[in-house]
């Protein structure tokens, strides 16, 4: 199970660390893609098998559907790490989460997700005061 939280930089070219933690967790490759909240995920092969079928089960006839699908494939890159354990994010992919100079990797149960440091601070100040509220909305989900 992939979590916790850690920053780091990202360098000129575009690489981030992957951290010792979540390099156990994939495999030799991975599959990065854009993510919602204007963040990246990464999953790993089994992982983004279990997502890639379950989007090919959309209706084609639903532009939601269509929109959404691509949404998730368009983005999406095979990556592997090199010796130093980093990746390099594609310049599309960098672009779309707003990555600069520090980015923060989080395990989210069975995916990474790359922030923006600025985004994801911005993230977490908007989405804190609510918590109490989003817990009983869940609880109310049987969560």
């Amino acid at each position: 199970m992939l979590m916790g939280e850690y920053v780091h930089s990202i360098d000129a070219k575009g690489r981030v660390i992957l951290p010792a933690d979540f390099r156990a967790e994939l495999s030799e490759s991975f599959i990065i893609t854009k993510g919602l909240d204007n963040c990246l995920f990464l999953y790993d092969q089994t992982e983004w098998g279990k997502l890639s079928d379950k989007l090919k089960q959309l209706p084609l006839a639903k532009p939601e559907a269509r929109a959404f699908v691509r949404f998730f494939f368009s983005g999406a890159r095979m990556l592997e790490c090199d010796r130093q354990g980093r990746f390099l994010v594609p310049g599309n992919l960098r672009s779309y989460a707003a990555l600069e100079k520090e980015v923060v990797l989080i395990g989210v149960s069975n995916r990474i997700e790359v922030w923006s440091r600025p985004v994801w601070d911005k993230y977490n100040n908007e989405i804190n005061p609510a918590v109490t509220q989003i817990a009983e909305t869940l609880a109310d989900l049987g969560i």
